[in-house]
């Protein structure tokens, strides 16, 4: 049986991060906090390296720009496309 794959929110991550914190600061166990916040030690440690240390506001911000540059990079694809399109096109003629 395989669990379903959930998206967690920059908000949720960093609340997850939290409770990690602070049940590992209470004497849990790392297979008890993972148990708890249902991921994985390799989630765990991928959250940490991306938004440890960062409030809400940063993380959101920080998702922001990640939508904005992946939609910028589209547009720069898209016009590199167009430009080659118009030199084959020239190149007949």
């Amino acid at each position: 049986m395989s669990k379903k794959r959930r998206r967690h929110s920059p908000e949720q991550i960093i609340k997850k991060l939290r409770d990690a914190d602070a049940m590992l600061a209470a004497d849990k166990s790392v297979g008890e906090v993972l148990q708890a916040l249902e991921v994985s030690e390799a989630t765990l440690s991928r959250w940490r390296s991306q938004y440890g240390g960062m409030k809400s506001e940063e993380a959101k911000r920080l998702k922001a720009l990640e939508e904005e540059n992946n939609r910028l990079k589209k547009i720069v694809a898209d016009q590199a496309l167009d430009i080659s399109m118009l030199k084959e096109i020239t190149k007949g003629n």
